[in-house]
């Protein structure tokens, strides 16, 4: 089975490449058309991140096998999700792929990740949040587990490394075991 993965328009998108180069599932991935601009200017290629993906879908394309519950998945991320797509989702909106998806897989009762990039937050998106997690989505913001990095001099610790420790946590959620935990270094 394959982690569906969507990458929408918000900052981060460093994270989404750590997260396919890290899972132990092949990838589906799919992203919107500011997704893809995002990852250009933060990243590179996004053709070098489709290269990373066992199945590529074009966020337009509502007759991929994602949009339907029936088709099996380990689950879904939404790696950077934006305040636009969290509100979509939370409000039933399901007019593009992405958010087709994660609909599919949350009246499947799959596991559905989104993590919000955006910052700071008005109340109207705590409220998205809380709806989403109150239809069994988990909310996790891009907020990296800064502890992995103790004892060392933070002038030493990349962003990329930091994104790599959010990420592990990530896939945790969805049955693959980190590399560290906070058990490992306490």
């Amino acid at each position: 089975m394959n982690l569906i993965v969507a990458m929408t328009g918000a900052s981060g998108a460093l994270a989404t490449k750590l997260l396919l180069e890290k899972s132990q599932w092949p990838v589906t991935l799919v992203a919107s058309k500011m997704g893809r601009v995002v990852y250009e200017q933060e990243v590179g290629p996004f053709a070098d991140l489709e290269a990373l993906a066992a199945e590529i879908w074009k966020d337009a394309d509502l007759t991929a096998t994602i949009a339907s519950g029936s088709v099996p998945t380990v689950g879904m991320v939404i790696l950077p999700c934006s305040a636009n797509t969290l509100g979509k989702v939370a409000c039933g909106i399901a007019d593009s792929l992405v958010t087709r998806a994660a609909h599919c897989q949350l009246k499947e009762g799959r596991k559905v990740v989104l993590c919000v990039r955006e910052s700071p937050w008005t109340a109207i998106n705590a409220q998205n949040a809380a709806t989403v997690a109150l239809a069994g989505g988990t909310i996790m913001p891009i907020s990296p587990p800064y502890y992995m990095a103790k004892g060392r001099d933070p002038n030493d610790v990349s962003i990329a490394e930091m994104l790599g420790y959010y990420v592990d946590h990530v896939l945790s959620l969805f049955g693959q075991s980190a590399p560290r935990t906070w058990e490992d270094i306490r």
